[in-house]
């Protein structure tokens, strides 16, 4: 089911050439993405709803999710999830609250800068549905926005068999508070948030993960509208263990994030073979009774790893070449192994810290960079949905102190009108 390497004796230096990966990009889904977008920035709402009848197999679909209907929703949710919704929520907004920025201000010798955090008025998030249910996305994604100020926050879900969202994923968007909420999913719904129709107004930025499809759909609308620097598709988890800790703990994890299905990615990496070869048994013997196990198993057999390494030192160095959106640390030294880590969406430290937790309950987004994408990526964070607007006051000395130097840059890169404008200030004092 998983693939073995063996990459002791290999040099540190030509590990990361060593180590296959998922393709999750190709031409054919790039046109497909594309064609898709320019349908709908031509023709709004009715191909919106063309492609939801092509995509998701229900017709009719009223677009806009009236609120009625989200607070029956609400109702109907079994009181021990709605209780895990709101305990979720007020740790996420507890985090993103102590991570949110304040204006500041920077004097230097007469030249003041002041930054101003100011919030996008639109915000989009994007909540995958399909093979599971995902009323935590939305929370993760919505209250980072509303922490940040976001004036209108916008959801858009799949609708499911029957044309509607689920109430587990309107109860999310209650709690959370969300403004709007659609039915529509894939890359017509990045489409819609970027390009706006005649129902959903556009949007300033777009978050959230999903498949290859709004993978790619997010972008190719960078630019139009703010998107994250990650690249938020397929789920990825790297478990670095010894045997420190129970290896069934290791092997469940490895499991829970090849469960996502298709074109993710999980490695198990060890210096014992022992603990290689026990791994290996435990995740056998949990997907072999697994509800999900067809999508476990599509996963695992594409890009599920236990690869062998010479020491903890080359253990880090795998981990940092894939630069995964989870990485799960359970070793005998777990701070020396965070210290070696320069490229991971998120890590999770010992045999009570499970990926799991972040995934619900912990408070960081669990809107993570993936495909490599966390060598220059991060976390989705308040920091998404605000600018930092600087404002700039220079006192009469400072100006007569930096005209010069202002004038000799813009001499020699010959835009005399920038020279200009000090020298005629110049004159004038």
């Amino acid at each position: 089911m998983v693939t073995r390497l063996d990459l002791r004796g290999l040099d540190p230096s030509d590990l990361a050439a060593n180590l296959p990966r998922p393709e999750v990009d190709g031409a054919a889904p790039v046109e497909a993405v594309r064609a898709i977008l320019d349908e709908v920035r031509r023709r709004g709402d009715v191909a919106v709803a063309e492609l939801t009848e092509r995509f998701d197999g229900v017709a009719d679909v009223d677009l806009r999710v009236p609120q009625a209907d989200i607070e029956a929703a609400l109702e109907r949710t079994p009181a021990p999830v709605l209780e895990a919704l709101r305990v979720a929520a007020a740790n996420i907004e507890a985090y993103h609250r102590h991570q949110r920025p304040t204006d500041d201000r920077f004097e230097s010798d007469g030249v003041e800068v002041r930054s101003l955090f100011r919030p996008v008025e639109r915000a989009g998030c994007y909540v995958p549905g399909g093979r599971a249910l995902y009323p935590s996305t939305v929370l993760m994604t919505a209250v980072p926005a509303l922490v940040a100020g976001v004036d209108a926050v916008v959801l858009c879900v799949p609708p499911g068999p029957d044309g509607h969202i689920p109430d587990v994923t309107l109860a999310a968007a209650a709690v959370a508070g969300v403004h709007e909420v659609y039915a529509v999913g894939g890359a017509q719904a990045i489409a819609a948030m970027a390009y706006g129709t005649e129902t959903l107004a556009a949007v300033d930025v777009i978050v959230g993960p999903g498949n290859i499809f709004v993978a790619i759909a997010k972008r190719e609308v960078a630019g139009l509208v703010g998107v994250p620097s990650s690249f938020a598709g397929p789920s990825e988890i790297v478990v670095i263990a010894d045997g420190t800790d129970p290896l069934t703990y290791a092997a469940v994890d490895v499991v829970v994030q090849a469960e996502h299905g298709p074109h993710g990615l999980a490695w198990f990496v060890t210096w014992d073979e022992a603990v290689a070869e026990q791994v290996a048994a435990e995740i056998e013997a949990i997907v072999a009774r697994a509800p999900r196990r067809a999508d476990i198993e599509t996963t695992l057999k594409a890009a599920g790893m236990i690869a062998l390494v010479a020491g903890p030192d080359e253990a880090m160095v795998v981990a940092n070449a894939i630069a995964p959106e989870h990485l799960q640390l359970m070793t005998s030294d777990n701070e020396a192994r965070v210290a070696q880590v320069r490229h991971a969406g998120a890590v999770f430290c010992g045999p009570w810290s499970p990926a799991a937790f972040g995934d619900y309950i912990a408070g960081p987004s669990h809107v993570l960079p993936t495909n490599g994408t966390a060598r220059f990526a991060q976390s989705l964070t308040v920091f998404d949905f605000v600018k930092d607007i600087h404002v700039v006051t220079v006192d009469a000395h400072a100006f007569d102190r930096l005209a010069p130097h202002v004038e000799a840059l813009a001499e020699a890169e010959g835009l005399d009108a920038h020279a200009e404008s000090a020298r005629l200030r110049r004159g004038d004092r």
